[in-house]
């Protein structure tokens, strides 16, 4: 494993970051994945899908599903929920090693306001991937969400108010919940820019204030019992 900053990087052909899973340990963390993690779920339904034509956004896939993302020509995969010794990421790794994808590790959080050096590193992260990417969170709808909003901002210059809208209803992102802090970041910065016109890039780095947003967002009690109790988001 290669960590660059707030990034860490397996590329085709690195030594695995754990041993292989063998025998009843293998079965286990199966039974983990599928089961602890809710991936018995995203075995039946992936909530993959295009933001461009060389970025797709989309939940934890399984190994199958890390096959069919380089069959469709995926090369790297940026897994927002960052490494670990746990099922998951095991056997993601794996699959990704097996099928010639590099996995890229870069932590974003769903239900606090985004630090100003991972905004600006995603901002680099999204100049220098090797595309086609496809990236990921647990289901999809939060983390994958804004980051679909800030490659499409830094990436395609799409403005923010529109790159927002990958932060959705659609994709199972509930803004009234804690996880609306993100859309919360981003209309900050809207709100801001409609009284005092400044580049994006420049507002997270000159102006933003990170405990400021998290005090002033209001989430509402019964959203956040759905995505935390009955989805039980991460």
């Amino acid at each position: 494993m290669r960590r660059h900053g707030l990034v860490s990087v397996i590329r085709p052909g690195d030594a695995p970051t754990y041993p292989k899973l063998t025998g009843w340990t293998r079965v286990k963390a199966w039974l983990s994945m599928l089961f602890v993690d809710h991936g018995i779920f995203r075995t039946f339904f992936n909530t993959r899908s295009r933001v461009s034509e060389e970025m797709w956004r989309s939940s934890q896939p399984l190994p199958y599903q890390v096959a069919s993302a380089a069959r469709a020509g995926v090369k790297t995969i940026v897994n927002l929920r960052g490494d670990g010794d746990n099922s998951f990421y095991r056997f993601e790794e794996e699959a990704a090693q097996r099928h010639g994808v590099t996995l890229m590790n870069f932590i974003v959080n769903s239900r606090e306001a985004p630090m100003k050096a991972s905004v600006l590193a995603a901002q680099d992260l999204f100049q220098t991937l090797d595309y086609p990417a496809l990236m990921h969170c647990k289901s999809g709808a939060d983390r994958a969400g804004l980051m679909s909003a800030l490659y499409l901002h830094f990436r395609k210059g799409l403005p923010i108010a529109e790159a927002k809208r990958h932060l959705s209803l659609r994709w199972g992102h509930v803004k009234q919940a804690k996880t609306g802090i993100l859309d919360f970041f981003l209309q900050s910065y809207l709100d801001f820019n409609a009284k005092t016109p400044m580049t994006f890039e420049a507002w997270v780095r000159d102006v933003y204030d990170r405990d400021a947003v998290t005090k002033a967002f209001r989430e509402s009690w019964w959203a956040s019992a759905i995505t935390d109790k009955v989805l039980r988001r991460e």
